[in-house]
Parts: structure tokens; C-alpha cells; sequence
């Protein structure tokens, strides 16, 4: 079978067992060497002052919310096409997502959408860049800075994604990101941090993570949490980090392969193979889904939808607030697979998923 990920392969060679010894050899475990020496290395290559790291990607997004001042009540601009990971930190707080249509081409955020959504005075905005192609954050950004609403990035899928020479994660007010073990980044367990480069907002980060403190047990902020990477978490980031280009360069020629294989048939591929895309998934569309799903799984090939069902549509939370239309994100999630984009994948592999999904429209 073709996985849709291999973290076997990804992390082949790697030297795990090292950088675990340093950590037990030095008896810390918690808020240590490893944690502030990649929290410095992370936000370097980011190009972000600061980096406050935390147990993982959902609490990076309710905390950064809470930095910049979201409270219950708030209303937040967001997308419904992203799993629901924002609004599940959104609804943390108590505060209202507040939903808007996506860009036909990115499928993340589109500009008119949220321009149209800022004239109802939201607290914040989050701007998702969705499967690792960058959102058009210059001009979201250029809306947020005009309207003076903080704008914070989800960057959960866009480790090393580049526009205009800036990291996805230095353009917001924050920036999020998740550790998942199946990231471009990642872990070998939950994990994710939060990146500004502005001061104010990286000290209520600090305190935020580790129960509101301003010093031990003097709780001085309200909506704390126990949200801390641990240092073994720490190590192996920092084993990882150096080869996190190389890696996405190797997820970018898949999915040229992809995208040239699948230009004369009846599919829609990925918007972009620049540097502002990092291939965390190759999302193919067509309104042939479920047939291609089944002939794919026919020929050992993985493939998932991501995602099936919009956030407005869940059934936990009644009466979604939707602004305008969500005509587009609700057409695609219906036209949506998955396939296999991984580094280490061989080139058999990807000729096989060519071949397949080729005999299929084909036939």
C-alpha cells in the first residue's frame, strides 16, 4: 500500500536516540536547554522576534488569541474549510467565529470576503495558509493594518512557505504553528509554538502557556493554561529543522509531477509549485471524488479528504455566523482528495499514483 505519510520514512537516519540521551542525561524535562534553544532556532528561521512554544497546535491558536486580546463575546474572522481547528480554539474562549468564502484558486481566505467581514468590527482575524499554499497575506494583511484588527497566521500546513522573500509566520500579529508528527515539521508527538515579533504580545504568550503566571504561582492573567513543549519534543525538532527545506523542496517536485501528469485531464491540481507552497498535501480537485477514492484504494494507493465537512455545517454549534456567501468553500469540500505527497517517497511510487489516476479517467 501507498501511505498517504510514512513517518518511517521521513525520519529514517535520523539521529533521535542522541538528542533523547542529552535530555536524559541532564535531568530536565520541562522549560529546559533543548525548549529555549529551539524556540531561538525557530523563530531565526522564521524570521520572527520571539517564539513561545506549547503543547500543540490548538492551544498555539487559543493562547495567540488571547495575546492579542480576544475575549468571550469577540468575534473572529475565519474560514470553514480548515478541519475546525480555529474554531475549536475560538469557541475555547468563548468567543464567535465569525465565517468567510475561501479564494476559488488557494482556497484559503478571500480578500473581498474579509474585507466585507471587517465592516462588522471583528477583535481578530485568523488567516489559515491551507495544505501549505500561502494565503495572499499581503493583502489580508493591508485590510487587517487599515482596520487596525490584529491578524494572526495559522501556519499549522506552511512550515518554510515563502512570499516576497517573508515566512509564513512573519507577516501577523502572531503566528501558529503545530508539531503533529505527520507536519512538514514535525515531532514525534503533539507540539506547537507561537511566533511574534511583537514584544507586548510575546511576554502574555510567556504567561499565558504556564497558568497566567507573571511569577511563579502568582497568577496575574486570567485564561491561563498548562500548555508547555517538552524538551525531549525539543531535541527532536531540532534534529529535524535543519532538513525541513530540503524536505519541502522534495514535497514541491512531487507535486510538479502531479500537477504536469494531471494537466489534460478533467482534475484541478494544486495553484502553485513556487516557494509559497510546501506541499503538506496535494489536494487534486474533481467531481469524480468518491470514484477515483475507490479505484485509487483498488490499487493500493492511500488517499483521505481533507476537508469533508465545513465548519459551519458541524452539528456541535448551532446558528453559524456567516458573512456573504460560502458558495466556494462549500463546493469544493464536496471535490476534494488527498494524495500521497511525502519526502522519501519513491519515484515508483509517484509514477504509480500518476499511472492509476490516469487509467481511471482514462477509463
Amino acid at each position: 500500500m501507498i501511505p498517504l505519510f510514512s513517518d518511517v520514512v521521513m525520519n529514517k537516519d535520523l539521529d533521535f536516540l542522541g538528542a533523547i540521551k542529552n535530555v536524559l542525561d541532564r535531568h530536565w524535562y520541562v522549560l529546559g536547554k533543548e525548549v529555549s534553544s529551539f524556540e531561538s532556532e525557530f523563530a531565526g528561521y522564521v524570521g520572527a522576534g520571539h517564539c513561545v512554544s506549547v503543547a500543540n497546535g490548538t492551544d498555539a491558536l487559543e493562547i495567540a488569541l488571547r495575546s492579542v486580546g480576544v475575549e468571550a463575546g469577540d468575534q473572529v474572522v475565519t474560514v470553514a474549510n480548515a478541519g475546525f481547528y480555529s474554531s475549536t480554539a475560538i469557541h475555547a474562549i468563548g468567543a464567535t467565529p465569525v465565517y468567510v468564502d475561501i479564494d476559488e484558486s488557494t482556497m484559503t481566505m478571500s480578500v473581498d470576503a474579509l474585507a466585507q467581514a471587517l465592516e462588522q468590527k471583528p477583535k481578530c482575524i485568523i488567516v489559515t495558509h491551507l495544505y501549505g499554499q500561502m494565503a495572499a497575506i499581503q493583502s489580508l494583511m493591508a485590510l487587517a493594518q487599515a482596520s487596525g484588527t490584529p491578524l494572526i497566521e495559522d501556519c499549522a500546513q506552511s512550515h518554510g512557505a515563502i512570499v516576497d522573500g517573508r515566512q509564513a509566520g512573519s507577516w501577523g500579529d502572531a503566528a501558529c504553528f503545530s508539531f503533529y508528527p505527520t507536519k512538514n515539521l514535525g515531532a514525534l508527538g503533539d507540539g506547537g509554538a507561537v511566533v511574534t515579533s511583537r514584544d507586548d504580545v510575546a511576554a502574555r504568550l510567556k504567561t499565558l502557556r504556564q497558568y497566567g503566571w507573571s511569577s511563579k504561582y502568582q497568577v496575574d492573567h486570567a485564561g491561563g493554561k498548562n500548555s508547555r513543549l517538552d524538551e525531549i519534543q525539543a531535541a527532536i525538532l531540532r534534529v529535524k529543522l535543519p532538513l525541513l527545506d530540503t524536505w519541502n523542496e522534495s514535497r514541491r517536485d512531487i507535486a510538479r509531477r502531479y500537477n504536469e501528469a494531471f494537466s489534460s485531464l478533467a482534475v484541478e491540481g494544486v495553484p502553485s509549485v513556487d516557494e509559497s507552497f510546501v506541499g503538506h498535501l496535494y489536494v487534486l480537485r474533481t467531481a469524480k471524488r468518491d470514484a477515483l477514492r475507490d479505484f485509487l484504494k483498488s490499487q493500493n494507493i492511500s488517499t483521505d479528504i481533507h476537508y469533508p465537512i465545513p465548519d459551519h455545517r458541524q452539528t456541535a454549534y448551532a446558528e453559524p455566523h456567516i458573512v456573504g456567501s460560502l458558495d466556494v468553500t462549500e463546493r469544493l469540500c464536496k471535490t476534494l482528495v488527498t494524495l500521497p505527497c511525502f519526502p522519501g517517497m519513491t519515484d515508483k511510487e509517484v509514477s504509480s499514483v500518476i499511472a492509476a489516476v490516469r487509467t481511471f479517467f482514462a477509463e
